[in-house]
């Protein structure tokens, strides 16, 4: 069976610790799905590359085309994984944007890894304080095992023997039972069945 992960990752510089782990995140979640028998792929979004038409659409209540298909490969995909940076002890106002501009069901019923990145351990709490919640609230199923990565884990991490690997496989094969268990999800198009022209001047 073919699956796909999307992957949403909010860090802002090049190179970048979110990404480093939304990429290593995502390896780990397509491995364990291919030794389940699953072909995999694999959908990455960079919010940042979205910056102006999420503000456009904030504006207008329009998405761009860019946009929309990023919206519809979550909206489509088997499993996500979202990875924030830690501002200000919560997710990235960018990150939280994309999340506010997506439709509010585009998550039910969806396996969510949440994930962040920060410069010290003691801001992890915002998995539980913050991404959960919100996640919970767009009615979306979050893994039990989110994944915190502090600067020092990248130098010190012992490669498969290290924390933060552990806790990335924990986490990988959580999601991939998840999406295992469940039937691919199918995006509707608003414009498959449009309002005829004579209804919507009967109902005005």
């Amino acid at each position: 069976m073919k699956r796909t992960l999307t992957v949403v990752s909010a860090g802002l510089r090049l190179p970048s610790s979110t990404r480093m782990l939304a990429d290593r995140l995502a390896h780990a979640v397509g491995e364990e799905l291919e030794l389940r028998g699953s072909q995999v792929d694999v959908n990455v979004i960079e919010v940042r590359d979205h910056a102006h038409d999420l503000v456009n659409h904030l504006m207008a209540g329009y998405p761009s085309p860019e946009l929309r298909r990023a919206f519809d490969a979550v909206a489509g995909a088997d499993g996500l994984i979202t990875v924030t940076p830690v501002f200000t002890a919560s997710y990235s106002g960018l990150f939280k944007t994309f999340f506010d501009c997506i439709e509010d069901t585009a998550l039910v019923d969806k396996p969510v890894l949440v994930a962040a990145t920060g410069g010290t351990g003691r801001h992890s709490l915002v998995l539980e304080h913050a991404l959960r919640p919100m996640f919970a609230y767009l009615r979306a199923v979050v893994m039990p095992t989110a994944v915190f990565a502090a600067t020092e884990e990248w130098g010190s991490d012992n490669g498969s023997q290290g924390p933060l690997h552990r806790r990335i496989q924990r986490a990988a094969r959580e999601l991939a039972t998840e999406v295992e268990r469940r039937e691919t999800p199918t995006v509707d198009d608003p414009y498959d069945d449009p309002v005829p022209f004579e209804r919507m001047l009967g109902d005005g």
